[in-house]
């Protein structure tokens, strides 16, 4: 048995815990009159988080209620459905829980130096000779889990010799456990085999053939295992090799991953000066120069002035797309510079650069231009850094076909990325020009839609006469229906279906109105009307 300690972090609500997080921190969009909350997810509701598979949609996540209900991980949606009417369901975002755990890599490096993701749900530490430093193992453990509790995430963890005990322990043990020494055989003697991370074809035949535990492994002669399952350095998940790591005869080292390289300079001077700004070119150009050698380029920048009675000033600004323009870079920072308290002096000054991202080097233009694209981002990172980052916004599309949550609004300094070929399009915001609308959508919709009261209409069919803030309407033409349906997957039970209209009135203008719900859908009372926008 070797005398390393390994720490085994389990996350077993990983990607729920993340999607629940970052619903808390969403922006709650104040409900329209027409809405109720019934139209929202419950959080008290079972809810699971979906990916698309072979056979249809698959649950990735599930939270309490879904389970308890029967709705499991790896079961298809449609089954789950059957079982439990008011499943909701909520695509999952494997890249965003990939990029999620790879930052919790980082930051677990607060308990020791050597950290690594284990699986899509699990970390894995190599603590030897660090838990002196935490007053013991156990103490140790107990702030690992305080810490992962404040980030909304449930942990089990485990301390063993080796990788794979830790690893079995913190999955099939009690929650929270630190074993070593002449007891850890015991122990993992009573584990489940499936705490040799198996696969499930090769635990199927384990079951078959009787073999429960894996104490049940470690009385049968090696030789036998070996024709049974094989050897050979091929099959990587055997069973006898899984038993070998786990008992310690077969190396696992954990392989940590290198930190991201951090772009920073510093530049210390021999007396305070007042005024910063004649230094931001040297420290930007050297920043930039860094950058260029690795080809990189940041969509962030930090500024940190320090001043000789100690207080440190920071500024930091966005980017669209990744740069490395000293001169553009001190344009942003410049209006920071205009009610700066300078004490003393400053005498020390740090540039950092954030979120950089791969910039390729770009050839100039014979005439000496920019590039459109260019000159948009140029364009966004300075009316953000004037007006605000929340003041320039683009349109962002959705994935709904109902009219209202088709759209919405996303700063356009973090927007910008992926776009390019849209805003540069004819009638894009690079093209001069204006986007065409939707021949069958009115020009303007409104925000939320407005509740009419109608006067007279056809039964099944569009009113004759509407009143919409207190001014009645004639209507002369109409067509439709246009039929929307709810959403099932966003949807609660009882969401009534949408017919659409276009409408003229008599004084020659035209409206998209529609009605909600069916006198026979079974799905409430009568149906509601509202006027949802307005043609040109």
């Amino acid at each position: 048995m070797t005398g390393r300690r390994i720490v085994s972090l389990w996350l077993p609500r990983f990607p729920m815990a993340l999607w629940e997080r970052a619903q808390a921190k969403a922006p709650r969009q104040e409900l329209a009159p027409w809405e109720t909350a019934e139209t929202g997810p419950d959080p008290d509701a079972p809810l699971v988080l979906a990916v698309e598979g072979t056979h249809g949609s698959v649950i990735h996540a599930a939270n309490d209620a879904a389970q308890a209900a029967g709705a499991m991980p790896g079961a298809r949606v449609v089954d789950a459905r059957a079982i439990c009417p008011e499943l909701q369901v909520a695509p999952a975002d494997l890249a965003g829980d990939a990029e999620a755990l790879r930052r919790l890599v980082h930051w677990v490096r607060r308990w020791c130096p050597w950290s690594a993701a284990d699986g899509a749900d699990g970390l894995v530490l190599d603590t030897t000779g660090s838990d002196h430093l935490w007053g013991g193992e156990d103490a140790m453990l107990a702030d690992m889990a305080a810490r992962l509790a404040d980030l909304g995430q449930e942990v089990r963890l485990a301390v063993a010799p080796t990788h794979g005990a830790a690893w079995a322990l913190a999955r099939f043990g009690d929650g929270r456990e630190i074993c070593g020494g002449d007891a850890l055989r015991a122990r993992l003697a009573m584990l489940p085999v499936g705490a040799l991370r198996l696969d499930g074809e090769t635990r199927l035949v384990l079951r078959r053939l009787g073999l429960k535990r894996v104490g049940d492994l470690m009385l049968i002669p090696r030789a036998t295992l070996e024709r049974r399952f094989g050897r050979d350095g091929k099959a990587l998940t055997t069973p006898l090799r899984r038993l070998d790591q786990m008992l310690g005869t077969l190396p696992e080292p954990v392989v940590s991953p290198a930190p991201a390289r951090r772009f920073r300079t510093i530049r210390r001077l021999a007396e305070p000066v007042m005024d910063p700004q004649p230094l931001l070119p040297e420290a930007l150009g050297a920043l930039c120069a860094d950058l260029a050698a690795a080809g990189q380029g940041l969509r962030g920048l930090r500024l940190e002035l320090f001043r000789a009675d100690g207080h440190a000033t920071r500024i930091e600004v966005g980017c669209a797309q990744a740069n490395r323009d000293p001169a553009h870079l001190i344009r942003l920072t410049a209006r920071h510079f205009e009610e700066l308290d300078a004490g003393f002096g400053f005498d020390m000054l740090a540039a950092e650069a954030l979120r950089p991202e791969p910039l390729a080097a770009a050839q100039v233009r014979l005439d000496g231009g920019i590039d459109a694209e260019v000159a948009v981002a140029t364009l966004i990172d300075r009316l953000a850094a004037r007006l605000g980052r929340d003041a320039v916004q683009l349109p962002d599309p959705q994935e709904s076909h109902l009219p209202e949550r088709a759209e919405g609004w996303t700063p356009a300094i973090d927007a910008l990325k992926g776009r390019r070929a849209d805003l540069l399009a004819p009638g894009g915001l690079g093209g001069g020009g204006m986007v065409a609308p939707r021949r069958d959508r009115p020009v303007r919709l409104l925000r939320h839609p407005e509740r009419i009261k109608v006067l007279y209409a056809v039964p099944e069919g569009p009113p004759v006469r509407f009143e919409w803030r207190r001014k009645p309407y004639l209507i002369r033409r109409h067509q439709g229906p246009e039929r929307i349906a709810p959403e099932w997957w966003r949807a609660r039970p009882g969401t009534r279906m949408r017919d659409y209209y276009k409408v003229e009135v008599e004084e020659g203008a035209r409206y998209w109105l529609f009605r909600e719900g069916l006198v026979s859908d079974g799905r409430g009372g009568d149906p509601e009307w509202f006027l949802h926008g307005m043609f040109a």
